[in-house]
């Protein structure tokens, strides 16, 4: 009986030694982990001094509350993914229209639709026209009681600018003094809705990608009408 006992205390403290050395990133991981650790445990505690009851309730609360954590956050993703799905499914239907968004816009010789918005109070407003390297290269007067713009993309000489990324500004001025330069929306052809960072993102003609959440408005593109 003591011979039992001593191969009890001896083999104790590679079991403490184990326990240890299980991070709570296994415990997450894998349940069984858990669950063996404690086996393992009983089996080779010593007869004459048990593991505590508290301290066996405190572990199995632990492992309770572990477990009930990772199906917590479990489901989450799951409902997470079907909202993607859903919206997904809903936004098919904006593939195809022109969404005005504030992002850069492909010129490929055809008019972009602008929608600048000009100091309540201006009595001039400009265009000012960036290519993909920020320089600018147009700047031209525009109305102030218009909703909408068509940019033709012709320089003075009536050449038109290369094919790129252009993004556009809207230079405010109230006599002779500049109030305010804002960013201009654009209509652009909606060709991809996709998942991407937990949300859904449109992938607009050219390329460019903005959240979905960042349309304001969309319409049919005119070639349709």
């Amino acid at each position: 009986m003591e011979i039992q006992a001593q191969q009890s205390l001896a083999t104790q403290p590679v079991v403490a030694q184990s326990q240890a050395e299980i991070s709570a990133s296994a415990l997450s991981s894998d349940f069984e982990t858990f669950l063996k650790m404690l086996t393992t445990q009983l089996e080779n505690q010593d007869p004459l001094n048990p593991v505590e009851s508290s301290e066996f309730a405190m572990q199995l609360a632990t492992f309770s509350g572990v477990e009930q954590q990772i199906r917590t956050n479990d489901l989450l993703a799951d409902m997470i993914g079907g909202q993607g799905a859903s919206g997904l499914s809903q936004l098919a239907g904006w593939v195809g229209m022109e969404a005005r968004v504030n992002a850069p816009a492909l010129f490929d010789g055809a008019p972009i639709t602008l929608a600048p918005v000009p100091d309540a109070a201006s009595d001039a407003a400009y265009l000012v026209v960036r290519d993909a390297t920020g320089a600018q290269v147009s700047r031209e007067a525009i109305p102030l009681s218009v909703d909408t713009i068509e940019w033709a993309g012709m320089t003075d000489t009536g050449a038109p600018f290369p094919t790129g990324s252009y993004t556009f500004e809207v230079e405010s001025q109230n006599q002779g003094q500049v109030t305010s330069t804002r960013a201009v929306d654009h209509y652009g052809l909606v060709q991809e809705a996709r998942l991407a960072d937990g949300g859904i993102e449109l992938v607009l003609k050219g390329g460019n990608a903005v959240p979905s959440g960042d349309v304001q408005a969309l319409r049919t593109p005119a070639a349709a009408l």
